[in-house]
């Protein structure tokens, strides 16, 4: 019998290998946590959109506001009092990541021709490739102005270091878009360049504008790292195992775009000669002909649990970063937050 013999889903998988998971611990608790500063961030975010160029600030509008649970300023939000800090820069610092992140999706659907995001139709389904590729430079280039605004040269070197990494992966993403001999190495150095250096970037940022050493930077930088790692592993095995209403896109996306995610690549090492072909040839030409084929070699292969033991493993390097930090409930927020980034279903 296969590892996993019937479509028992990623989460129901990663529920049962976590050593400890917290009970009643909802996303909205954590954020609770947070609720004053992420107010402030959210009022920053509406000012720093005003533009007398009304297309921009429609676009601008549409995706920033457009829901998601804003993981990526609210860990700079978390991280920043979990050190101490008891200025307002972090609410910058937050700002800056959320438009850094929204620029990235806005230039990711044009590129993947992605129809949906987060549960409905992209900007560039809504106004044009044009105008989302044009509205992503605006808000890169706003973030680089509020970086000024904080006044510190280190925090400017991270996001900028940040920023060219993030774009740096995605031309290595594009490189690998239908070769199906990419490899694991291949696929983690993408994730941590498009995903996890984000995440990476915020949480160090938190550590600087608390004033703390390059130990405590690291720290922060190795939780932001394993968990944009954890992140993505869930994201890209939900690609086969969601619905589209709970993933917020359409299932099935990045085999139709002729990605090689871990899951995939997975199943080609493990799988049969004609499984392995199959895969190969979605790969190379696209499309969702096979999804049910693959989606049940996938199954057959073990390769959703093989991707949730991944996941699982770089929360759990998440959660032993933060050892350093004094205990606090938002510590412990921090530390929910990456057991939650591997249950989620969105």
């Amino acid at each position: 019998m296969s590892p996993i013999a019937t479509h028992s889903g990623i989460i129901t998988i990663l529920m049962h290998a976590a050593e400890k998971t917290p009970e009643s611990v909802h996303f909205e608790a954590i954020a609770a946590l947070a609720e004053r500063d992420m107010a402030a961030v959210d009022e920053l975010i509406s000012s720093s959109l005003a533009t007398d160029v009304s297309l921009v600030s429609q676009v601008s509008q549409y995706i920033v506001m457009s829901g998601g649970k804003r993981l990526r300023p609210l860990i700079v939000l978390l991280a920043a009092r979990a050190l101490g800090y008891e200025g307002e820069q972090h609410v910058r610092a937050a700002a800056i990541i959320e438009f850094i992140h929204t620029a990235t999706l806005l230039h990711d659907d044009v590129v993947d021709s992605s129809e949906r995001r987060r549960g409905r139709d992209s900007a560039n389904t809504v106004f044009g490739n044009q105008a989302s590729v044009l509205v992503g430079d605006f808000l890169y280039s706003r973030a680089f102005q509020m970086m000024v605004d904080i006044r510190d040269m280190r925090i400017m070197q991270i996001l900028a270091n940040a920023t060219n990494t993030i774009a740096a992966g995605e031309v290595m993403q594009l490189m690998n878009v239908h070769d199906p001999e990419t490899t694991e190495d291949d696929y983690r150095q993408v994730i941590y360049r498009k995903t996890a250096r984000l995440f990476e970037a915020g949480a160090q940022i938190a550590a600087v504008l608390s004033g703390h050493d390059r130990t405590m930077e690291t720290s922060l930088q190795d939780y932001g790292r394993h968990l944009g790692t954890a992140f993505q592993l869930v994201d890209d095995a939900l690609d086969f195992d969601a619905s589209a209403d709970e993933l917020g896109k359409n299932i099935g996306d990045d085999l139709a775009e002729g990605k090689a995610t871990l899951p995939l690549i997975y199943a080609m090492q493990k799988g049969s000669e004609e499984d392995r072909q199959i895969i190969r040839n979605a790969i190379l030409e696209g499309g969702l002909d096979q999804l049910d084929r693959i989606t049940t070699i996938i199954e057959a292969t073990g390769a959703l649990r093989y991707t949730a033991d991944k996941a699982r493993e770089a929360a759990n390097l998440a959660i032993g970063s933060l050892a350093g930090i004094p205990d606090s409930p938002f510590r412990q927020a921090l530390i929910n937050i990456a057991e939650l980034s591997i249950q989620r279903r969105s």
